[in-house]
């Protein structure tokens, strides 16, 4: 009896000494894959198309911002050290605090967005961290919204769209030109039709491509590219969209004369700061429209507001403005009649920004993996 009770205690202890080695192996072999896993933060959620992508994956474990708003600074450095990669938006400066944070550890950054400079280029590249960002992605969203705020602008939809707002058009006196406005398209009384772009690179080329079935009969360009490559990019273009009677990089002062729409398209930077100012905006002609969808340094705002109240040109339609998001109601341009302001949705829609959160995933994956980026931005030291 006593034996086979010692016998069933001597057991007991055996079975559960064994147990707590093999909950410490398991906890081990956890701890172990854990710390080997490469540590990421996400400064947005992407949503239920995109985390998984990153929360899946075996070889991430992913720290990520809890709220859906602007990604708070030190929040952010924070939970920098030690980590592998960081995936942004344009609200995260990635500079000389954030990179020391970070330390040696990390490899990559990738940013949810074409422009980068949010980033500091010297910074990143001297700590030979990779950077990468997600273009041609939103190329057709802006080339969209850049005809529709061309035909807006042309159209007078502000003030019309006010008087049904208002409550103003059952009292409406109708006229025959009431609120009549350029024709975009090309027509028996306007068979000429010109576009201007300032800048010329896969969304400018693309916004054209639309401009072609309104009966656009020319074409003005300056800026990228460069001069060695505009004749065959010219002569690419015509061959493309025979019904173009002509295809020509100019200089500014006849873009402007010359051109019915003109659209700004150019890369942001002290080059082309105030590219559109008050010299210029003199020389449109005054049934003309101008479009930027670029970015708001690009056009001079005061410049632009003195145009548009002295009849300079036609309208103005506009995604970025100068010292975005802080555009209130009482925004000289907000208050302009045939001025269409919208706040920076050139990239918005559901397509572009899956296509963006996935490419900046895929970014981040390969960066912290050490495999070549999909979309990277190659920098020099």
């Amino acid at each position: 009896m006593s034996e086979s009770t010692g016998s069933r205690s001597s057991a007991h202890g055996t079975s559960s000494s064994a147990q707590t080695r093999l909950t410490s192996i398991v906890s081990h072999l956890r701890h172990s894959s854990t710390s080997h896993k490469h540590k990421v933060v996400v400064t947005r959620n992407l949503g239920p198309d995109i985390m998984p992508l990153l929360l899946d994956h075996p070889d991430l474990e992913v720290i990520t911002w809890p709220e859906d708003r602007v990604c708070d600074r030190s929040w952010f450095l924070a939970n920098l050290p030690g980590a592998s990669g960081a995936l942004v938006m344009l609200s995260e400066k990635i500079n000389a605090e954030a990179l020391d944070k970070a330390g040696r550890t990390l490899k990559v950054v990738s940013t949810m967005s074409v422009r980068y400079d949010h980033v500091d280029l010297d910074a990143i590249a001297q700590r030979g961290v990779k950077l990468g960002h997600t273009p041609d992605v939103l190329t057709d969203a802006v080339a969209d919204l850049s005809v529709m705020l061309a035909l807006m602008a042309g159209r007078n939809s502000k003030e019309t769209t006010s008087i049904v707002q208002n409550g103003e058009w059952p009292n409406f006196n109708w006229a025959p030109f009431s609120f009549c406005g350029p024709q975009l398209s090309a027509s028996s009384f306007s068979p000429t039709r010109t576009a201007g772009f300032i800048g010329f690179g896969r969304i400018a080329q693309a916004t054209l491509a639309r401009l072609i079935p309104f009966g656009f009969t020319h074409c003005l360009f300056t800026g990228n590219p460069t001069s060695n490559s505009s004749s065959s990019v010219a002569s690419s273009i015509q061959a493309k969209y025979p019904t173009l009677k002509a295809v020509r990089r100019v200089g500014l002062d006849e873009l402007a004369r010359e051109s019915d729409v003109v659209f700004v398209l150019a890369p942001g930077g002290d080059k082309t700061y105030h590219i559109v100012n008050e010299a210029f905006l003199k020389q449109m002609k005054k049934t003309a429209v101008l479009v930027n969808t670029s970015r708001g340094t690009l056009v001079d705002s005061d410049a632009l507001i003195k145009a548009l109240r002295e009849g300079w040109l036609w309208g103005a339609g506009l995604d970025v403005v100068e010292g975005e998001p802080n555009i209130g109601l009482d925004h000289p341009l907000v208050r302009e009649p045939r001025c269409v302001v919208l706040p920076h949705i050139g990239s918005a829609t559901n397509e572009s920004r899956l296509g963006m959160a996935t490419l900046a995933a895929q970014n981040l994956i390969a960066g912290v993996l050490g495999e070549p980026l999909p979309a990277e931005l190659k920098l020099t030291k």
